[in-house]
């Protein structure tokens, strides 16, 4: 796609948030919107399927045209049911297509009281995931579109002001062409960078809940595929928009499997979304909605990369009952209940297969807090020999919150058993607006000092595991690499010399002063 394109797409995209960003909050919004380009998604993409079909048949008609009235083309519609929804997971009528109903909307006095935009839609959503009952997909499209509430008063207090703004919303997205036949495009993977990219913005706060910015997610992505042309599962235990995994997913040439899991019910439907939008087939990922920590799934599944962004320091129940649970057990002891990013990197350990990788972001005071998190970094480090690199990155790139993160790299078998590479890229980026931004070259920076695992003063820094140790295994990266710029020396008999050439120059003025105020008759201050 080329730069005029791109922004054209982003002014396309604008139109639409900015039809309802002034209604709800940004949350809410993104709900509506991404669930409606989900909706022109699968419509979009059950056409192509439909017409291939019946181009198969030398059938004159392309898909849209079907007329279930007919006895031969309703047989038609049916054969191409049963076809989709084995292959694609789901299921549309013609007369239900996203093409369809917006020609039967637009045809329409937008002054209608009528409830028909409301209901039909909310009909066709619903039959969208009924279509998937008795399959293999159900578990996959139950419930997707349970967070597009379309009798909310936010769109509008009557029928005709929700139809009205539903209309203009729909009619906006009918003119994208997401070009889904065309393999060198990806206009979709672009619609969502952008429109995910604004609902963090403008979500402030709640933001880092559900997204993680591009940037770090390809640190991630490129630190567990490093070397790698494909992997044979990834695994997500925090998973919010999916964001993370379709970035390990573009840094390799196949993923066999995802796997991940989500508490969130709207972050869970929203990764749901995101990965059929992205044409990852509902038979290669098991998404499951729950609490990791409390209740985790795919336990007896072993992964070849894990990558996570977890809850900052997140609370957790410790319940003793964990003391027996694998993933905790060897540990000794278990993290405190006001503090789960431990509880987190131990869960996704025991997920790790051998001669694999993990990578994960936490909050910075993780390398150094006391306590039972000291005595599970010191487990980690001197026992099992797990941890490989750390990475600190630059504070305020997070949407919502400042603080100060870093990465964590974690690995059973590591290549480099004898010392634990820190990288400090903490002053490394550009500041736009009121956010701090890791530029490309930055992120090519770290992932080359990670794969050369080189020192570099002021910015790298290989410890030995005896320097850990002596450092009572504090992992605070100032404590191994040294980014102290040292003053200029300061010659203090130039420095008095200037003083005194000041003092001459200052008394010279004043005898100047003095003198013009002689010579106008006014009192000098001196």
């Amino acid at each position: 796609m080329s730069e005029e394109q791109k922004q054209q797409l982003e002014r396309q995209l604008w139109n639409i948030a900015d039809t309802l960003r002034w209604k709800m909050d940004a949350d809410q919004f993104r709900d509506y919107i991404l669930g409606f380009i989900f909706y022109k998604y699968l419509s979009e993409k059950i056409v192509l399927k439909a017409n291939k079909l019946l181009n198969e048949d030398w059938y004159k008609k392309s898909y849209n045209e079907l007329n279930e009235s007919d006895n031969y083309e309703k047989d038609l519609i049916e054969a191409i049911k049963e076809n989709s929804v084995e292959d694609l997971g789901y299921f549309l009528k013609p007369r239900e297509l996203f093409s369809e109903i917006t020609k039967k909307w637009n045809s329409v006095s937008e002054n209608t009281d009528d409830n028909f935009i409301i209901d039909d839609l909310t009909k066709i959503l619903k039959n969208i995931e009924s279509s998937t009952m008795g399959t293999e997909s159900e578990d996959d499209f139950d419930d997707l579109f349970s967070d597009l509430d379309l009798t909310s008063q936010k769109l509008g207090k009557t029928s005709a002001q929700k139809n009205e703004l539903i209309s203009k919303v729909l009619w906006h997205l009918d003119k994208i062409d997401f070009e889904l036949e065309n393999i060198e495009t990806d206009v979709l993977w672009d619609a969502y960078e952008y429109l995910i990219a604004q609902f963090a913005s403008w979500a402030g706060k709640k933001a880092w809940e559900f997204y993680t910015p591009q940037q770090v997610s390809t640190i991630l992505a490129k630190l567990v595929t490093s070397g790698k042309k494909q992997l044979k599962s990834v695994y997500d235990p925090t998973c919010g928009s999916w964001s993370l995994l379709l970035r390990v997913a573009k840094q390799v040439d196949k993923v066999w499997e995802f796997f991940w899991q989500e508490m969130n019910r709207t972050t869970y439907n929203l990764a749901r979304m995101n990965m059929t939008l992205h044409d990852v087939n509902y038979k290669n990922f098991d998404i499951k909605l729950d609490d990791t920590l409390e209740h985790p799934h795919h336990l007896e599944k072993r992964f070849e990369a894990i990558v996570a962004n977890p809850p900052f320091s997140a609370k957790w129940s410790a319940s003793p009952l964990f003391m027996s649970d694998d993933r905790f057990s060897q540990y000794g002891k278990l993290p405190p209940t006001s503090k789960a990013d431990y509880a987190f990197i131990q869960h996704m350990i025991h997920q790790l297969d051998d001669n694999w990788t993990m990578a994960v972001v936490v909050p910075h005071w993780v390398l150094f807090r006391w306590g039972a998190e000291w005595h599970i970094r010191k487990y980690l480090i001197e026992d099992r020999n797990y941890l490989d690199t750390v990475i600190w990155l630059p504070a305020n790139i997070f949407y919502g919150t400042s603080i100060p993160t870093c990465i964590l790299v974690f690995k059973k078998c590591r290549e480099n058993p004898d010392n634990v590479l820190f990288i400090d890229s903490s002053n490394h980026f550009e500041k736009v607006k009121n956010q701090n931004k890791l530029r490309n070259s930055d992120i090519d920076k770290i992932i080359n000092t990670f794969s050369e695992r080189k020192t570099e003063d002021k910015y790298s820094y290989m410890a030995s595991l005896d320097e850990i140790k002596e450092n009572d295994f504090n992992l605070n990266i100032p404590r191994y690499v040294d980014t102290f710029e040292e003053e200029d020396e300061i010659d203090l008999e130039e420095v008095a010399n200037k003083i005194i050439d000041l003092d001459k120059e200052s008394k010279s003025l004043d005898e100047k002063i003095k003198w013009y105020c002689d010579e106008l008759g006014i009192k000098s201050p001196f």
